[in-house]
């Protein structure tokens, strides 16, 4: 009954996001709780949601600074340079701009973070979307592709939770799936190009004069991008020229590569090792006293970029409710027990297959600790009956995280949904149609390259 009342909650959430009966905020709170209350949980209800906040509050406190640190560097100026750049290379040309997209969302992944690509990437790209009209599902679906094969080093979540798991080397385990990985993601160049070319027949080279370039900012995109209000929207565009800090351009590039170094490098060699949430945190301390040293200019700084920051928080948070209760009510765990149990044992021969096929649902429907620290041993043990060692069941789990970040368990898609403004539930039916290619170059890269007996 516990799998039961979990993949109600499940399926009750997805039906009213996809249908647009609630937002999902709405969904993400009252579905958990009104299915607990039927389960039988209600006293339960608020320890649960607790231990769920709780279980994201370093997420959420990641992200307030994130999202307080890259505003207060769009305000400044620091991407203009780079979005004027893309625009004299891309000339006008949907189709330059979808593959630059796709090449731009992988480079930055590499640090395995997904708000920290969100934000530069959107910072970069959305001006030049909205110069040439074009589609900003585009922009949200390749972003979210990349990220996920990106996801994959050994330093990304899922990665680093196999790892710990099933005790498998992480060299061999980045050797077996390295191959897959870049097939995928000259899948995601291609879809660029196949939605570059619908885009270019739509839309036709546009061209951009050199005013018109030098006009475009970043920090005037994304507010226009959380302004509903053409007017509104114009005044803040005009507001924020007088924030912008051209002469201190080469100081906030040095302080924003430094915190990637450490982001991206920490604990290796002389790089010390902080939590993601500290280093934006001083960073943009840093930022604030050395661009905005009034008080009166801190505190619009702060009021400016508050209200993003507040929205996507309190979407993590609501997640965290939703989490809290799948998990400490052990719905999460029943699910992943039948995942494990309802395969039968003539299929033991292809329990590879049968691995990386419970991995699309295990962590679409549960989040990577609960899926590869809970789910993924039993996986393993029943494996090893069959012949399967450790490491072919690891490569296997992978496959899965080709549709994870699809997931409303994921904190920083929030932060993607509302910076593009597209729609959650078509936002998830379209990365999901192009997300099958990325699968099945994960899944033929497990049973060759990978390893993994078919």
């Amino acid at each position: 009954m516990l799998t039961v009342y979990g993949l109600a909650i499940v399926i009750i959430f997805m039906v009213l996001i996809m249908t647009k009966r609630t937002t999902p905020f709405t969904a993400l709170v009252l579905s958990p709780v009104v299915i607990a209350l039927i389960a039988g949980f209600g006293p339960m209800i608020g320890e649960y949601s607790l231990t769920g906040v709780k279980g994201v509050a370093a997420t959420v406190f990641m992200l307030l600074f994130a999202i307080m640190y890259f505003g207060l560097m769009l305000t400044a100026g620091l991407f203009d340079p780079l979005v004027r750049f893309i625009l004299r290379i891309v000339k006008g040309d949907p189709l330059k701009v979808l593959v630059g997209t796709a090449l731009l969302a992988a480079v930055v992944s590499v640090d395995g973070d997904g708000s920290t690509t969100t934000m530069i990437v959107c910072s970069a790209m959305i001006p030049v979307y909205r110069r040439l009209k074009m589609r900003m599902m585009d922009l949200a679906v390749i972003i979210i592709m990349a990220n996920s094969i990106m996801n994959l080093l050994p330093w990304g979540g899922p990665t680093a939770r196999i790892i710990a798991a099933l005790k498998v080397d992480e060299g061999e385990l980045l050797r077996n799936i390295l191959p897959g990985m870049l097939v995928a993601t000259v899948w995601v160049v291609i879809v660029a190009v196949l939605r570059g070319l619908a885009e270019r027949k739509r839309l036709g080279i546009v061209e951009i004069t050199s005013q018109e370039v030098m006009a475009l900012s970043p920090a005037n995109a994304m507010i226009a991008a959380s302004e509903h209000n053409v007017d509104s929207a114009q005044a803040h565009q005009q507001e924020s020229e007088k924030l912008k800090r051209p002469h201190l351009l080469w100081p906030n590039l040095i302080l924003t590569l430094l915190m990637m170094v450490l982001l991206i490098f920490g604990g290796m060699g002389f790089v010390p090792k902080l939590p993601s949430a500290i280093i934006f945190e001083i960073g943009f301390a840093i930022a604030l006293l050395m661009n905005y040293r009034k008080l009166s200019e801190s505190r619009e700084i702060i009021e400016l970029h508050g209200a993003n920051a507040m929205h996507v928080i309190i979407m993590v948070l609501a997640a965290g409710v939703f989490m809290g209760i799948l998990n400490e009510s052990g719905m999460s765990e029943a699910i992943g027990q039948s995942i494990g149990t309802v395969v039968p044992a003539s299929m033991g021969s292809h329990w590879g297959l049968v691995t990386a096929l419970a991995s699309v649902p295990g962590t679409f429907l549960m989040s990577n600790d609960a899926f590869y620290l809970g789910v993924l041993p039993i996986l393993a043990q029943t494996g090893a009956t069959y012949g399967f060692t450790p490491m072919q069941i690891a490569v296997a789990s992978t496959t899965g995280q080709a549709f994870h970040l699809l997931s409303p368990l994921v904190g920083f898609i929030y932060l993607l949904l509302h910076l593009t403004g597209v729609d959650m539930g078509a936002w998830q039916r379209t990365a999901a149609k192009w997300s099958l290619g990325t699968f099945a170059i994960f899944l033929l890269g497990a049973f060759t390259i990978g390893g993994v007996p078919l």
